[in-house]
């Protein structure tokens, strides 16, 4: 899947009205289905998992505020931000000081048109430009939210491609907001891409499209037999935007996955932080009963740029060229994850003759040729049976590509033998 065809998605994707239950859910799931194989999964509303109960389902219809003239000045048809989400029906007639306690804007951005939500106190509410608010009169206005608020399901969907071991990496992106293009759009086409790509892999991987919090942790609630097969993990988010790429390590700090996003981040323009309990599900796989190794890719983190949760987060907002590059870095932890392996050098004392086996380039000099001969020189040095790929790329400072390039070369000339996996 190229960055165009990522960036359609989106477009595709955008109009949606999507929460943390509904039907919009249900019709991004359908499009997702259409480029992946689903195993689609609806948890009736009352359903206890762990501290939690799963909601009512909220479908909406349409939403509006009509002023005198029977204009729609606020408008759930052009903008599924204008609502803010589970809001319960409404149908009044109200002056604009009777209002306005539901109206929300934000005054610093008074172009731009905020995301809220109340998905577990029943209100209801608007949210409007503030330009928009501040050219109101006093009314009357005719309010109106077609909505409904009933027993229902929390969907999620899961899409496995099969590996040659059982263990699992778990790719989670969420599906539950409305027309944010970055947040979480982007998470969602990348995911896809990702998940397109694998072919006969070593690990299992396990992607998760779920509504934020709630989903992640219904999942967990379902699958507590299956956790401990997770070896490595990553939550996508913000995966668009034209920031450099940001990683947040696992709860644990030390897991595998951070060390792989460390080596693969690290001739790239990017961030590095560590474990805090706020922001995306990473802190639901992270949460201390599960402590799982699950960190968090994104580009510009959440909450860190202006148009976050905003009307400005639109599909004009994320590009291709992001998506494609979001994606390369993902395919390139794969890739540590599959490679990755300890060998055993079967002619450890002293240094081998790498050259009567055709190991030495002939262009001596070439920077590319010079880092083919120190990895090897490196691979063979503390391949050793204990050592592994990534820390040997970690100790040298050598790309990891370089190693295993190293490794595969000396391997096929009878000078290592694998002998197990890395952690």
């Amino acid at each position: 899947m190229t960055g165009e065809e990522m960036y359609a998605l989106v477009e595709r994707l955008y109009p949606l009205c999507r929460s943390i239950t509904g039907d919009g859910v249900r019709a991004t799931l359908g499009i997702v289905g259409e480029h992946l194989e689903l195993e689609v999964h609806e948890v009736p509303t009352g359903t206890q998992v762990l501290d939690w109960t799963v909601p009512r389902e909220w479908n909406i219809r349409d939403a509006y505020v009509k002023d005198p003239s029977g204009a729609r000045v606020v408008d759930f048809r052009r903008s599924n931000l204008h609502v803010v989400g589970y809001s319960v029906p409404v149908s009044a007639v109200m002056t604009l000081d009777e209002l306005r306690p539901r109206l929300h804007t934000l005054p610093e951005q008074p172009g731009l048109v905020p995301y809220r939500t109340s998905y577990y106190a029943e209100t209801w509410g608007f949210c409007l430009s503030q330009d928009t608010l501040d050219g109101m009169g006093p009314g009357p206005y005719e309010v109106v939210i077609d909505s409904t608020l009933a027993d229902g399901h929390l969907t999620y969907a899961e899409h496995v491609v099969r590996g040659r071991t059982d263990e699992e990496v778990l790719i989670s992106c969420h599906v539950c907001h409305p027309s944010l293009a970055n947040d979480n759009l982007a998470g969602i086409a990348v995911a896809v891409a990702l998940a397109g790509r694998l072919r006969e892999p070593r690990y299992t991987y396990r992607f998760l499209f779920a509504p934020g919090t709630i989903g992640a942790i219904t999942w967990l609630a379902r699958n507590r037999e299956r956790t401990g097969r997770v070896r490595h993990g990553l939550t996508l988010a913000c995966a668009g935007d034209p920031g450099a790429l940001t990683y947040k390590r696992s709860r644990r700090g030390n897991a595998p996955i951070d060390r792989v996003l460390a080596a693969v981040l690290r001739d790239r323009p990017h961030t590095i932080v560590d474990f805090s309990p706020y922001g995306y599900d990473e802190r639901q796989f992270c949460s201390p009963g599960f402590n799982l190794p699950v960190g968090s890719l994104t580009r510009t983190p959440y909450a860190g740029y202006p148009e976050y949760h905003t009307s400005g987060d639109d599909v004009g907002f994320v590009s291709p060229q992001a998506m494609a590059d979001t994606l390369d870095a993902l395919w390139s932890a794969v890739e540590v994850l599959e490679r990755d392996g300890r060998y055993q050098n079967l002619s450890p004392y002293g240094e081998p003759q790498l050259g009567r086996r055709g190991l030495y380039g002939s262009l001596g000099g070439r920077s590319d040729t010079k880092q083919a001969q120190m990895a090897m020189l490196w691979v063979l040095n503390l391949s050793d049976g204990d050592h592994g790929l990534l820390d040997i790329a970690e100790r040298s400072g050598l790309p990891f590509q370089a190693v295993a390039e190293a490794a595969g070369a000396l391997e096929g000339a009878g000078l290592l033998k694998r002998v197990g996996e890395s952690a």
